[in-house]
């Protein structure tokens, strides 16, 4: 996506964690978002390929383009 780049710890997230760059973009386009307290935006997405597991994607949305601050996969969050 033009309008997103991922931070430099994202990018080292997606490596140290095994996730696939289309997950993220699948889950900010169709999962579930919402603000957070910390006024990022907050996506997350049960991703098949990984037996249904939670993937949480954060943005920043204030900067241009927008910021891919973190990625990983939430344990807190039920498949």
């Amino acid at each position: 996506m033009p309008d997103h780049e991922f931070s430099t710890h994202a990018e080292d997230m997606l490596h140290e964690r095994s996730i696939a760059e289309e997950w993220v973009w699948r889950t900010i386009e169709t999962g579930k978002s919402k603000r957070g307290d910390d006024g990022n935006m907050h996506y997350t997405k049960p991703i098949r390929e990984r037996d249904g597991r939670v993937l949480h994607v954060v943005i920043n949305p204030y900067v241009s383009p927008r910021r891919i601050v973190t990625v990983f996969f939430d344990r807190r969050l039920k498949k």
